[in-house]
């Protein structure tokens, strides 16, 4: 679970912070290897995952989450770390993950903006329960993924950005 700031003990933190109920049906949007849907798994909820590049076999399922296959009210949260900015289309992220969530479900979302993150989401009818800066975190991982070489596949536009851990329920 190292593909973002944090790894799984940030995951973590998420959850709990999430105060999900057991069993709680979970999506994962931009989910990679699956690795955050496996932890979800273990920990006793109803997780799985969508990404445009899957890299898992049963845990995640190839697709785009700006238009997700799943029903309206689908999930009770929905987890993203790291995927909604290099959609290219943070608002329509936004947008499908309230679709997809049932009434009062939870967004656990950690990423990139270059704006206060707090209208953007509120504007997708969300409401924040958690926000915290996250971007001295995420500026040590982001440095040393780029001293060992490894490419995420972020280019950043000009401008300072900050990294943060959003919590918020869907109104």
């Amino acid at each position: 679970m190292n593909g973002h700031p944090g790894g799984e003990a940030h995951t973590r933190r998420m959850i709990t912070l999430a105060a999900l109920p057991n069993g709680a049906s979970v999506l994962d949007m931009g989910a990679g290897s699956g690795e955050a849907v496996d932890l979800l798994c273990r920990e006793g909820y109803n997780a799985r995952g969508i990404d445009l590049a899957p890299r898992s076999g049963d845990m995640v399922a190839p697709g785009d989450f700006l238009h997700l296959p799943y029903a309206d009210a689908s999930f009770n949260a929905v987890l993203s770390q790291c995927a909604f900015f290099v959609s290219g289309d943070v608002p329509g992220a936004l947008r499908e993950a309230h679709r997809v969530l049932k009434p009062d479900g939870t967004l656990m979302l950690s990423d990139v903006f270059f704006e206060a993150p707090a209208p953007v989401v509120e504007a997708a009818g969300f409401e924040l329960l958690h926000l915290k800066d996250m971007t001295d975190a995420w500026r040590e991982y982001y440095l040393g993924a780029l001293w060992r070489g490894e490419d995420h596949g972020c280019a950043l536009p000009r401008g300072k950005c900050k990294y943060w851990l959003i919590i918020a329920r869907k109104v």
